[in-house]
């Protein structure tokens, strides 16, 4: 499978997150430090998240990309859209109820804007535990499916 990465691109307060390939969570790190970013930027006006060439994706990036439209709900009062192309990857999103909080677009759309890649963070043992807690806390909250599917983990996680 193709290692993941994170493209990213910003034009006229317009965010795009690329994710290309098999995207895990070494690269939650600096996904999490950009959106902090991100949501900070006062003309933050829309944010789309590419998964049209997203191999995989796993559920710590889930729970990162599902923090984007909590955040920019809570701070700005609208949802950011996912772009999926894939029917298993679409599939994976609405098990997960992102249809509740993100735009979903099932067609690819093609933008001119340079994108650049996101840079991998090493983070301590300790940071990514609490990035995978974090991230599926975040997750848990998002629907008692979610809840039901995470709770042994976040459980397990909490006490070690």
């Amino acid at each position: 499978m193709k290692s993941g990465q994170i493209m990213v691109a910003k034009n006229n307060g317009v965010y795009v997150l690329k994710f290309n390939g098999d995207v895990r969570l070494t690269l939650c790190a600096a996904l999490d430090i950009f959106l902090e970013k991100m949501i900070a930027e006062p003309e933050l006006q829309a944010v789309f998240i590419d998964l049209s060439d997203t191999v995989g994706i796993d559920s710590t990036s889930l729970g990162f990309l599902a923090k984007i439209s909590i955040l920019t709900q809570k701070t700005y009062g609208w949802k950011p859209t996912i772009i999926s192309v894939s029917d298993d990857i679409t599939r994976l999103l609405m098990s997960m109820s992102f249809d509740q909080v993100f735009n979903i677009i099932e067609e690819r759309i093609d933008g001119d804007e340079s994108l650049n890649e996101l840079p991998t963070i090493e983070a301590s043992e300790q940071d990514t535990k609490e990035q995978v807690l974090e991230a599926h806390r975040i997750l848990m909250g998002l629907s008692d499916d979610n809840k039901a599917k995470f709770q042994e983990l976040v459980s397990m996680l909490e006490s070690s």
